[in-house]
């Protein structure tokens, strides 16, 4: 800890420092030099406060263990009733100083884009993909976080093929990014007669949804094709070319939209769609450079591949990256999904902290 310590010594002796420059008037001149140390000061203040009541409290703590020596019992009494309920304030300090000396996700506030798509298993995949569909819109209701599809094909029987839509509000992302990955269903399809049990997958990609001052995108580096909307079964639902299939030609991504009646509508969409598979492709390209190789975020939507199965028979939902079920299916296909994300989120930090300290 006290490398740790030494490290967040410097930081506080930063915010320090800057105080003392915010109240020179040379540098209070300068607009764009105030704006820049407002806004570090204001990232580190935190930190800065929590570390000068660690220190505090150790001083505390010390000055109650001199009482300990006296003579008087009932003294001695009060002095460990103190040094226990300071001890327990230090680690709580603690562990904030750790968090808070974690790099914050620069995605964190960002809204993100989620796409779903049947994987293994045919009609019954694609209609489980439809459950999970549901189950984010019925998670995003309960958190306030608006919705937008953004586009969607659907089998005509309540399955998805695939489905894209946004979900807006600040701490989307933060939360709904450890959905990314194969999601396994184990159930008795409806039109299984001998009631055997069947094993279907769906995969679910979250990306952070990129503006664009994010991502540039050249119109030199955009094919638009123009084609006739369609519904289930090839029959046409308008008789105007106002879908939109956009071609990003240095990477090949696809992205086709075809939900409204607006060509241009259509075309901000499929946007709005590949800035946010642009993003993607360029935080993976940075982290390879730190040599710090991103997991797949989807795999190939084979059974054999999961993040979290959903069995029907017995109730019963577990995610396999941190060991923890629940028997309450129900609930969770409804959108009660927030025990799973705070595990994973605890463990996403836990990680952190344990490179953070191997860096030291």
């Amino acid at each position: 800890m006290s490398m740790l310590l030494d490290r967040i010594q410097h930081v506080a002796d930063r915010f320090d420092e800057i105080t003392a420059l915010m109240a020179d008037p040379e540098v209070t001149s300068d607009f764009s030099r105030v704006h820049e140390l407002t806004q570090e000061r204001n990232s580190i203040e935190g930190l800065a406060e929590a570390y000068r009541r660690y220190r505090n409290v150790e001083n505390q703590i010390e000055e109650s263990r001199v009482l300990l020596e006296d003579g008087d019992p009932d003294l001695r009494a009060l002095a460990e009733l103190e040094i226990q309920a300071l001890d327990a304030e230090l680690i709580e300090l603690d562990a904030t100083m750790k968090q808070l000396l974690l790099p914050r996700d620069p995605n964190a506030d960002k809204n993100v884009i989620v796409e779903i798509r049947a994987g293994t298993g045919g009609e019954e995949a694609a209609l489980f993909a439809g459950e999970l569909f549901r189950m984010y819109l019925r998670w995003a209701e309960r958190h306030r976080f608006k919705v937008e599809i953004l586009s969607g094909s659907d089998t005509g029987i309540g399955g998805v093929k695939e489905v894209v839509f946004a979900v807006k509000g600040k701490g989307a992302w933060s939360k709904l990014k450890f959905e990314s990955g194969t999601h396994r269903v184990q159930r008795v399809p409806a039109t299984e007669s001998a009631g055997r049990i069947h094993t279907s997958a769906a995969t679910v990609a979250v990306l952070p949804e990129a503006e664009e001052i994010d991502v540039q995108v050249s119109d030199n580096d955009i094919r638009i094709d123009v084609f006739r909307s369609s519904g289930p079964g090839g029959q046409s639902v308008n008789t105007t070319d106002s879908a939109v299939r956009l071609t990003h030609i240095p990477t090949g991504i696809v992205i086709a939209c075809q939900d409204e009646k607006s060509q241009l509508q259509n075309k901000q969409k499929a946007m709005r769609i590949l800035r946010a598979r642009l993003f993607e492709v360029e935080m993976q390209k940075q982290q390879d450079t730190l040599g710090s190789l991103r997991k797949s975020q989807v795999g190939t939507g084979d059974r054999s591949e999961k993040i979290r199965t959903y069995n029907f028979p017995q109730s019963r939902v577990t995610d396999h990256r941190v060991n923890k079920t629940v028997y309450q299916l129900p609930a969770v296909m409804d959108g009660e999904i927030d025990e799973f994300i705070e595990e994973l989120s605890a463990n996403e930090q836990a990680e952190r902290l344990e490179t953070m300290a191997a860096q030291l």
